[in-house]
């Protein structure tokens, strides 16, 4: 038999997984695997686990929210581990598994690792650590995971707008410098963004409508600061419709992307706290991880899919 390394946070999704773990187990099993799970203890604990253990193992498998996720990649990256990686969503959003086609049923889920095809990401590094989708700065990173699932799938993009003009400060900016495909452009801005997802915080399209995970490039949105409530009016309709090429935005398509502030600026990685810092790197790592899909991965056809689910 296979054996397969079975790591979940028994905490995500208000601990949903407690319903599910014998059956999930049960469907490992019958996929010709020998289990071992592993219930994480704390923050950081299945990066460590996967660093320290996963090396005899054949898959890698995992349940939790983003976070979790983050820390399996961290641990599969750092451990220099070339394992398939298999994802059960248990989390809040769960961004990355709506590009895979995964269900948010848990035994579904469970049974696509076990039946599925492993299909290669690509996969950001910032600075010294890794994320799995964004990595992003300004006024609306919290926005998203504050946001009522179903008003996101009522109305989209307009969503996440309304809820970031409740606590929006047009005084608010980030002075940057951003280095990418050999521009160096500097300006003012109220939020950037480095992505490589089609749903960011539960919002389908923010990154755009052609977006790949495995194409080599991720996708850089900066919004530039507006001057006056006009001008914010006239960015957020731009947004709207994902008018990317206005005077209100900077949209690039790169494997590289370097930040220089004025001041400290804090970031969020995959949803969660990245730390302060004036300089930021971020590149893409072409190909480096091995999920497992339900099939080979067409964005237009698996995002439709997990939207309805």
């Amino acid at each position: 038999m296979k054996k397969m390394f079975f790591l979940y946070n028994p905490h995500s999704g208000k601990g949903q997984i407690s319903s599910y773990l014998a059956e999930i187990i049960d469907i490992f099993t019958k996929g010709g695997y020998d289990v071992t799970a592993h219930p994480t203890q704390f923050k950081g604990d299945a990066c460590e686990s996967v660093k320290q253990f996963v090396g005899s193992y054949d898959v890698i498998a995992c349940s939790g929210g983003d976070g979790t996720l983050n820390e399996v990649i961290m641990g599969v990256m750092d451990g220099g581990w070339h394992k398939p990686i298999g994802y059960i969503p248990a989390g809040t959003m769960n961004d990355f598994s709506s590009n895979l086609g995964i269900s948010k049923y848990m035994p579904d889920a469970a049974s696509i690792i076990a039946n599925g095809v492993p299909q290669f990401v690509d996969i950001g590094g910032f600075n010294r650590e890794y994320f799995t989708y964004v990595a992003a700065f300004g006024v609306f990173t919290s926005v998203s995971y504050a946001t009522d699932q179903q008003k996101k799938n009522e109305l989209g993009v307009l969503a996440y707008i309304i809820e970031a003009l409740k606590n929006i400060d047009i005084g608010t900016r980030y002075n940057l410098t951003i280095e990418c495909n050999g521009q160096k452009i500097t300006d003012s801005f109220i939020y950037g963004m480095v992505a490589n997802s089609f749903s960011i915080g539960g919002i389908k399209g923010l990154a755009g409508n052609d977006v790949s995970i495995n194409d080599g490039l991720f996708e850089g949105i900066f919004i530039k600061a507006p001057k006056t409530i006009v001008e914010l009016s006239k960015t957020l309709n731009a947004l709207i419709k994902h008018e990317f090429d206005s005077p209100y935005f900077y949209y690039f398509k790169s494997d590289n992307f370097h930040f220089t502030a004025e001041t400290p600026v804090p970031w969020t990685i995959d949803g969660e706290y990245g730390g302060d810092a004036i300089e930021n790197s971020i590149s893409v790592y072409h190909n480096a991880i091995k999920f497992i899909a339900r099939e080979i991965i067409d964005m237009g056809s698996v995002t439709d899919e997990a939207a309805e689910e």
